[in-house]
């Protein structure tokens, strides 16, 4: 991020920091023009890993029944769901509601089995896990508690909106996860399809940086 535009976002934050009875998230909003998203393939869908996270530890659930990807998935902290508890846990209006506030990844074999179980609640909410392909479930545990989502939603309007941390992070680290974001996103849609890019805390007025 440029100089001036890396001071207006300080004097942003500073200016608001402390000011509420909780930890704010710092947003960004990114306007489009010339895309029509009525059309399905130009729906904006796009995941993108903050290489400074998002400011706050995110709780990481795993559904498994592999024994071995199971034991380690718990010493990294995430909770495991075997798919004997899917029938109970549809039933069980906390737990799914955990869910929503979790990251989620699955066995690839269980993802039909999930789908049938929680797709109707997952589904809509844009919550279903992703597959875990194999590797250090450690660092999948990790990168899924550093990305975010980027999605086209409600009736298609020329913008998306996502968190890029919170207020109490160091500034720098804040602007390259904006970075980050608006870069991933000019791979896709093109950088003349960019009209505009807010960023805001939770109870600020926007300041436009592009």
């Amino acid at each position: 991020m440029e100089s001036e535009k890396l001071e207006r976002l300080k004097s942003l934050i500073d200016d608001n920091k402390g000011k509420r009875k909780f930890v704010q998230s710092v947003e960004l909003a990114i306007n489009f023009s010339g895309i029509n998203f009525t059309k399905a393939e130009n729906r904006i869908n796009i995941e993108v890993t903050l290489p400074n996270g998002r400011g706050k530890s995110s709780k990481a659930v795993l559904f498994a029944d592999d024994d071995s990807l199971s034991s380690k998935a718990k010493e990294v902290g995430a909770t495991v769901v075997r798919s004997s508890e899917l029938q109970a846990l549809q039933s069980d209006k906390a737990r799914m509601n955990e869910l929503l506030k979790s990251e989620l990844m699955a066995q690839p074999n269980l993802m039909p089995q999930i789908a049938k179980a929680l797709g109707q609640f997952l589904g809509p909410r844009n919550k279903m896990p992703r597959p875990f392909l194999g590797g250090d479930i450690a660092a999948a545990v990790t990168k899924a508690s550093s990305s975010i989502y980027l999605r086209s939603k409600g009736k298609y309007l020329p913008t998306v909106h996502c968190m890029v941390g919170k207020e109490n992070m160091d500034v720098q680290k804040i602007a390259e996860n904006i970075d980050s974001v608006v870069d991933s996103v000019v791979k896709q849609v093109g950088k003349h399809n960019l009209k505009s890019v807010y960023v805001k805390l939770t109870m600020s007025a926007p300041l436009r940086i592009v």
